[in-house]
């Protein structure tokens, strides 16, 4: 497994539209799935896709914190869980939405304020072409929906209300912010 580059912006990779994934046998897929975990728990964050580490691929992985309690109080549902979706999409979404702040591992030093839908439901495949299904809520529902918008060339900022510059010294206002805050600690230290 290798660490792998979070291009930024700059790349336009990020803006492109990712192609479907057809072959499940390939290795490079395989490998591709391992880099992006090792990648996602590097940085830290909590969500990845792969135009992010300029793979033009469908092919996203979320992990959530999930070792403490307070880590299952803060993040709820799918805490601990590693997913990882091939082909992902959103099949519904609740109409109801919630503001909340989201941070990107390749748009380093910015957090936003981005309205979400509270549920959705995702339709995909594992990274063998097995079906995929999730009803998601909350949180999880935040991270699926800002991942999959990468593969469709959406970032955050595009969606943002509202879109700050943050310190890595400032303190952090709620689980979202600090999330993306040690994000970009860690990022500083890379030279993301």
């Amino acid at each position: 497994m290798t660490i792998r580059e979070i291009i930024t912006p700059e790349n336009p990779i990020l803006r492109k539209k990712a192609r479907k994934v057809t072959n499940f046998n390939d290795p490079r897929l395989q490998a591709l799935a391992d880099d992006m975990v090792e990648t996602l728990h590097d940085a830290p964050g909590v969500g990845l896709a792969a135009p992010q580490v300029a793979e033009s691929v469908r092919l996203i992985v979320v992990h959530m914190p999930g070792g403490t309690e307070e880590d299952r109080e803060v993040y709820g549902e799918g805490a601990g869980e590693l997913y990882v979706v091939v082909n992902p999409e959103i099949v519904k979404a609740s109409r109801e939405t919630v503001d909340g702040t989201e941070g990107c591992l390749s748009v380093p030093g910015y957090l936003g304020t981005v309205s979400r839908c509270e549920m959705v439901k995702i339709r995909g495949q594992d990274r063998h072409g097995q079906d995929f299904r999730l009803k998601a809520t909350g949180w999880l529902a935040r991270v699926f929906q800002h991942e999959i918008d990468h593969l469709d060339g959406v970032l955050f900022i595009d969606k943002a209300s509202k879109v700050w510059e943050v310190r890595p010294d400032e303190e952090p206002d709620g689980p979202e912010a600090a999330e993306a805050i040690a994000a970009l600690e860690r990022a500083a230290r890379l030279g993301d």
